[in-house]
């Protein structure tokens, strides 16, 4: 019974498709309340996971529990346990914070991080134009738009790197003709547009201008080559400038490479040559990186390495002269593996608010989203300077007019104002940039893509089956978890004349086996020797040896141990006894007293064990009478079309 619970109500964060099926075909009713081949299916699915293979065995097992779980909920039902405000409470908390993400994560989340993974299965090179903007004034930026337009229209290919050294702005790849080289999925925060428009043009395209936060760009895709993936490197550095002579750096590099040759560890080299604080001590360990994190001369250094364990030469790079060690490589890692690195990466990113704000603006054309011109037109004609306090009533003075409709949902001049009062302080932030009017306009707008969002997440069960599975199982697993509690659970806690009368009946069940009754001596100090305090053990009780041997040092302890639970060292035998242990001044032996037989438990040694099979006992007979008030028929056709499958 619990199992079903945990299954059935516990990993709801888990959510599994529903295995297409064609008709509802009708597996089982109980009391008349049908269950589908589908909704058996999906839970068969998820409780199984991978063993869930649909043989006769397996699911006529599962049937059998999931009807005893729908008699249950059968009885929830009866007991008015649906109408409890606490419940339904608590089903509506759930609701809540399930569809909060549940339509953006299906609809937005999930796809970017899939399209991310896909481009990250590859490195595209390519060389760029860029236009800073000198300002954010609106004027300055039109005009840098504008000119790069007519820039656009005069680049080619062919003559990209002598545009490039003559027009771009970005002194790193200016004289270099604008080449950046190879760069993978994502680029950098802000840079989302840029990657979309590389990832997405043909080898040898010239693509732009397209706006980033460093301005424009025209940018040349020149190829792509299967993704480097990450390479865990260690290395040596020998540090230059700042009054270090660059001959002698690469010397002192160049000794420490040999140092290796000549078959020195390479942590010991780097914890006595390498000039890298951080690293020296763990053996010049930087870990895993993959391409544009360092240097170029460094990375490519770092990439060229063959095989793991092998050392390149001497390198430089505008910190120093560098020796590195390959330790691993890897490629890609699995897309599951990688999601919560991709999930991260696309919710900090532009392309997240784009994809979010694409899917409220479907939304709204798909559900009929209306603003209703004259009424909205109305409402901000009464407001003033005051639309900015923090504390002004902003409800309508007079009819409280429909000013959007989401699908068959009306929203009201009250609704908005409730919203604008729930957002004070984002209403008076605008009072710098907004006159009243302006700021109201910008306010309704994220307040229809709040509204959208709440219509749609209202059509849930209705869009998606594996949500309303979802709710319904968590529904029923409230129900059964209220009904079982008050039926089962609390009558096995509460009823101690049943509980005695259930012990008395099963007494041969609780029984402790055959118990070592041992004695832990512990001699501290000058105390006597442990010859001797064993010697007088075995001869006498454990109360007189701990009166003789009272204030000289020895310390006795007793537990009672079955067989299976003997310390290391002892046989079920009394006088068997450990060899003396000495630590920190102490010496420590066992010795076992006594041997008391096998004998039967009483309730109060046994009560958790009795109240467990108590619960069991009555869960059997709670069902059966169950199965007596509410009928359960299987349809024999159905099932045997599901097994099957």
């Amino acid at each position: 019974m619990t199992k079903l619970i945990l299954g059935l109500a516990c990993a709801l964060s888990l959510s599994f498709p529903l295995v297409a099926q064609q008709d509802d075909d009708v597996l089982f009713t109980v009391d008349g309340a049908p269950v589908t081949v589908g909704e058996f299916r999906y839970i068969y699915s998820k409780t199984n996971s991978g063993e869930a293979d649909f043989s006769r065995a397996s699911v006529m097992e599962y049937l059998d529990l999931y009807e005893r779980f729908k008699l249950k909920v059968a009885r929830a039902n009866e007991m008015g346990l649906d109408t409890v405000t606490a419940l339904q409470n608590e089903l509506e908390g759930y609701r809540r914070q399930l569809a909060n993400n549940y339509l953006v994560d299906r609809e937005v989340t999930d796809k970017l991080v899939e399209d991310l993974y896909a481009r990250q299965q590859r490195d595209v090179e390519f060389s760029h134009i860029l236009l800073t903007l000198p300002s954010g004034d609106p004027a300055d930026t039109l005009a840098v738009y504008r000119r790069a337009r007519e820039l656009r229209d005069e680049v080619t290919a062919e003559n990209f790197a002598e545009q490039a050294r003559t027009y771009s702005e970005d002194a790193y790849s200016k004289d270099r003709g604008g080449r950046i080289g190879y760069v993978s999925a994502p680029l950098p925060r802000g840079m989302y547009r840029l990657e979309e428009a590389l990832y997405g043009a043909e080898d040898g395209a010239v693509v732009g201008p397209v706006r980033t936060p460093a301005g424009y760009h025209i940018a040349l895709r020149h190829g792509s080559r299967p993704a480097y993936g990450e390479v865990e490197i260690a290395h040596i550095l020998i540090r230059k400038g700042d009054n270090v002579e660059t001959a002698a750096a690469r010397a002192r590099a160049e000794a420490a490479r040999q140092a290796l040759t000549d078959g020195a560890s390479f942590e010991d080299v780097a914890a006595e040559y390498s000039e890298d604080d951080e690293t020296r001590q763990q053996g010049g360990y930087i870990g895993f990186f993959g391409i544009n994190r360092y240097n170029k001369d460094f990375e490519r250094a770092a990439f060229a390495l063959e095989r793991d364990g092998a050392i390149s030469d001497v390198i430089e790079s505008p910190v120093g002269f560098h020796v590195l060690k390959r330790i691993s490589r890897r490629g890609m890692q699995p897309l599951e593996q990688q999601r919560p690195l991709l999930e991260a990466a696309v919710r900090n990113d532009v392309r997240y608010a784009d994809a979010q704000r694409a899917l409220l603006q479907r939304l709204a054309k798909e559900y009929g989203t209306k603003k209703m011109q004259a009424n909205y037109a109305d409402f901000v004609a009464g407001l003033d300077s005051t639309f900015f306090l923090l504390d002004t009533d902003l409800a309508p003075a007079g009819d409280d007019k429909v000013l959007l409709q989401v699908g068959d949902r009306e929203l009201r001049a009250s609704d908005f104002a409730n919203y604008l009062t729930r957002n004070a302080r984002l209403r008076a932030s605008l009072e710098r940039r907004y006159e009243a009017d302006g700021a109201a306009d910008l306010l309704f707008e994220s307040w229809t893509d709040e509204q959208v969002q709440a219509y749609a997440e209202a059509q849930l069960e209705k869009q998606f089956p594996e949500f309303r599975a979802l709710m319904r199982e968590y529904r029923e697993g409230i129900l059964l978890f209220e009904a079982t509690k008050l039926e089962v659970w609390d009558k096995a806690g509460e009823d101690s004349t049943g509980l005695q009368a259930f012990f008395d009946a099963h007494r041969d069940d609780y029984r402790f086996g055959p118990q070592a009754h041992v004695l832990t001596f512990t001699v501290t100090g000058d105390g006597p020797a442990p010859a001797e305090v064993l010697s007088y053990a075995r001869t006498h009780d454990p109360e007189a040896t701990a009166d003789h041997f009272a204030g000289t040092g020895v310390a006795v302890g007793e537990e009672r141990y079955e067989e299976d639970r003997l310390p290391d060292g002892l046989t079920m035998e009394a006088g068997s006894a450990t060899a003396p242990t000495v630590t920190a001044g102490s010496t420590t032996f066992q010795l076992v007293a006594d041997v008391e037989p096998a004998r039967r438990k009483e309730l109060a040694e046994a009560r958790g064990y009795v109240i467990a099979d108590y619960q069991d006992q009555l869960e059997r007979e709670w069902v059966e009478a169950l199965r007596r008030k509410f009928a359960v028929k299987r349809n024999q056709k159905v099932l045997a079309k599901l097994i099957e499958s």
